[in-house]
């Protein structure tokens, strides 16, 4: 057999070889390149598929739920802090507590020294006691004076008797002068009667005239007595010794004396926390000078300031979920909103915005929300004030419909 023969059957009883390959491996590389491009759009449609699913659960999600919810954690807890003050000034004599010391309402804070108030109370009731016995002595005064008046009424009708007697002397003695003067020119009396009858004349004239100085001394005196019983009556009209006008003042001072005693003991106005206490034992304080605080923690509440793109749905007494940094989110408080301030936080600051001058930016606002917190809430997990906090509001609750 020659070598060519060889060579050519040789490669046709390879069953592998690359020349009877060929047509197959051709027709594998096409049916593999149309498969991938059906996967892919099989793969596209369960991704938007998916994608729509997403957005549809969403969108009711938002619709039906999350819509309904403004949330925010600009919110921040405060209370109504009693400031205590001394309404007397005086020097500090004891201060039984310190910061961070609960106390109940009533509760001894600190004592001034109360020799100064002793001393006034001591005047303000002596001087009460006088002004008792001063109007005790008007009320004598009064039947004093009445009898005066009689005394005087009497002296004058005592007067115009002896006005009277003294008339009719003094008319009989110018009846005898007159009668003597005619018979002397007949000779039938002396010189000397008519001298006598002369005098006697004069005699009565003199004692008419006192009689009748007397009688008007008299008249003055009833008057002036008079006048003292009206000025007298006037200091007791219509009241009592205790309901005297002077008394009444005497004892309000005696009342404000003693009022200002017990004001030397300063006491816990509410139940609290001592904080900011800025007393010591043996400085002298003024009125008014803040010495310490008591917060009430459990009458804390919450400001939420909510931007105003917030607040279309939200209404006094919706209820209010409310989350502390203090205990996380273990712990949910339950609150109502119970108010709205009545404006955001810039229309209250020392300088307000001029928004009507220069250039302007659009800035949302904050408007503080307050929401009352559960108290049997705040009695389980206290909270101290501008203690971080997280507020949402359930925009669907609530009946109080009064718009904000």
């Amino acid at each position: 057999m020659s070598e060519t023969q060889f060579v050519k059957t040789s490669e046709s009883l390879m069953p592998d070889s690359p020349a009877s390959a060929a047509p197959a491996a051709s027709a594998d590389t096409g049916a593999a390149a149309a498969a991938p491009p059906s996967n892919r759009k099989k793969l596209f449609a369960l991704l938007g598929g998916a994608i729509l699913v997403a957005g549809l659960g969403y969108a009711s999600y938002w619709h039906f739920v999350a819509s309904h919810y403004v949330s925010t954690d600009n919110a921040y807890t405060a209370a109504e802090v009693a400031s205590i003050t001394p309404a007397v000034s005086g020097i500090v004599k004891s201060v039984p507590v310190v910061n961070t010391e609960q106390v109940h309402k009533g509760d001894v804070l600190a004592v001034v020294d109360d020799t100064d108030a002793k001393i006034a109370l001591a005047e303000a009731e002596a001087d009460l006691g006088r002004a008792e016995r001063k109007v005790r002595g008007y009320v004598a005064t009064d039947s004093e004076l009445s009898a005066q008046v009689s005394a005087r009424a009497a002296d004058q009708t005592r007067m115009a008797a002896q006005i009277a007697s003294a008339q009719a002397d003094f008319d009989r003695a110018a009846i005898d002068m007159q009668r003597r003067e005619v018979l002397t020119h007949t000779g039938s009396v002396s010189g000397e009667e008519l001298s006598n009858a002369r005098a006697a004349f004069a005699t009565a004239r003199a004692v008419l005239d006192a009689a009748r100085a007397a009688a008007l001394q008299a008249k003055a005196s009833r008057d002036a007595a008079v006048g003292s019983l009206e000025a007298n009556k006037v200091l007791i009209a219509d009241t009592t010794v205790d309901t005297n006008p002077e008394v009444l003042l005497a004892r309000a001072k005696r009342d404000q004396a003693r009022v200002d005693l017990e004001r030397t003991v300063l006491r816990a106005p509410v139940d609290g926390v001592v904080a900011s206490r800025q007393v010591q034992v043996g400085q002298r304080v003024q009125c008014g000078t803040t010495l310490m605080k008591v917060v009430p923690i459990e009458s804390v509440y919450v400001d939420a300031n909510y931007k105003e793109t917030q607040l279309g749905k939200v209404r006094i007494g919706q209820p209010v979920e409310l989350k502390s940094d203090l205990y996380g989110s273990k712990v949910v408080y339950h609150g109502k909103v119970v108010g709205f301030s009545g404006g955001s936080g810039s229309a209250f600051a020392m300088i307000p915005a001029q928004n009507a001058t220069g250039n302007w930016i659009k800035v949302v606002q904050r408007l503080p929300v307050r929401v009352r917190i559960d108290p049997a809430e705040l009695r389980a997990h206290p909270l101290g004030i501008n203690l971080s906090m997280e507020a949402t509001v359930d925009t669907r609750g609530g009946n109080d419909a009064s718009a904000h």
